[in-house]
């Protein structure tokens, strides 16, 4: 019961912040800057640790 309620909460964070626009922040929703270090961003630069 443990290991799908961490997968529902996972997967529903995925989906929050893949939704949000390339230009603001997923969670706070604040505009990015020009020289921002988020915009550079790739999905290969995250990685999700193991369970």
């Amino acid at each position: 019961m443990f290991k799908l309620a961490n997968l529902i909460l996972v997967a529903a964070c995925v989906i929050v912040v893949g939704c949000s626009p390339a230009e603001k922040y997923p969670l706070s929703g604040e505009q990015c800057g020009p020289k921002d270090p988020v915009l550079d961003l790739d999905a290969s630069d995250c990685v999700i640790a193991p369970i």
